[in-house]
């Protein structure tokens, strides 16, 4: 699914109101279906307020009337807000690229890590996957279901298991195969379980025992539904395991998409991925021209 496609019911809540002809003029009833609008997507107060304020200055100090000039001041701010920086995975200069995937269940992250796989076999990548959720064992039985759907090896360990012993195996076994990337998918969490927190910092550590500087990203998975509780998630796990990027995922069932803008701003960590479906090619990396464009096309 395309992010065009995959963000189609947040935009149709976006759209309902703010678009008109080239020449529709900006009245104060427009100006409040806009900040109606952004709310409404989930775009946090503290993100909306500014916008507001300076799509108000345009009109009132600068003779700026028309919609369509209007919404161009809009997309170029929520642009800014997503950033351009460190937006694509990390390299390495040793091989393989450890990547772990962290949060909640429930939040796809076992989904994500197969469907990254698949981007970098793709692209030409030779991916090896881990299942490291030794919690669950349904989760290594859906990432070994998921590896042998996409033809892409995994490393699996045995429920009840180690799983920092099982990621230091994966990221060992990727070192012997000539792997390119390590994908670890790590178990669900509460980030308000101390105990399971300082677990999930063992992982991170070992990681670096079986290949120096590892891991390269910890990726944590957000359900783009869970509003503020996915900010204080992102808030516990990275001060356990240092979170250096974000996948925000099931954008395409909900309309709050502007949850984006909400964990990108107040946690100025770069949002890397999005989910916008379930099939293995629905995670795409996050273009923020792109991203705005799609819940705010150009008529």
């Amino acid at each position: 699914m395309s992010l065009f496609a995959g963000l189609a019911k947040t935009r149709s809540g976006l759209l309902a109101r703010l678009f008109g002809p080239k020449d529709a003029k900006v009245t104060p009833e427009w100006l409040g279906a806009l900040e109606e609008a952004l709310l409404r997507a989930d775009i946090a107060v503290t993100l909306v307020d500014p916008v507001m304020a300076q799509a108000r200055d345009l009109v009132t100090l600068e003779g700026i009337d028309t919609v369509p000039k209007v919404l161009d001041a809009v997309r170029d701010a929520l642009i800014r807000v997503l950033g351009a920086e460190d937006l694509v995975l990390r390299t390495s200069a040793v091989r393989p690229r450890v990547v772990l995937m962290v949060g909640v269940n429930g939040s796809g992250k076992t989904t994500t890590a197969a469907k990254l796989a698949k981007r970098l076999k793709d692209a030409g990548e030779s991916p090896l996957l881990v299942a490291a959720d030794t919690f669950r064992a349904a989760a290594i039985e859906q990432l070994q279901a998921w590896a042998a759907r996409l033809d892409v090896p995994v490393i699996a360990g045995k429920p009840q298991g180690d799983p920092a012993a099982i990621v230091f195996d994966g990221i060992t076994a990727g070192i012997a195969r000539g792997s390119t990337t390590v994908i670890a998918d790590t178990a669900g969490r509460l980030h308000t379980k101390v105990h399971l927190m300082d677990e999930l910092g063992k992982v991170v550590r070992v990681a670096g025992r079986a290949r120096a500087g590892a891991p390269d990203e910890v990726l944590l998975v957000l359900d783009g539904t869970a509003g503020q509780n996915a900010i204080e998630q992102a808030r516990g796990f990275t001060a356990s395991a240092g979170v250096t990027g974000l996948v925000v995922t099931k954008l395409d069932g909900t309309a709050k998409g502007g949850a984006v803008f909400r964990v990108a701003g107040e946690l100025h960590l770069p949002v890397k991925f999005l989910g916008v479906g379930e099939k293995a090619t629905d995670l795409v990396p996050m273009d923020p021209r792109a991203f705005v464009e799609a819940l705010l096309p150009r008529s």
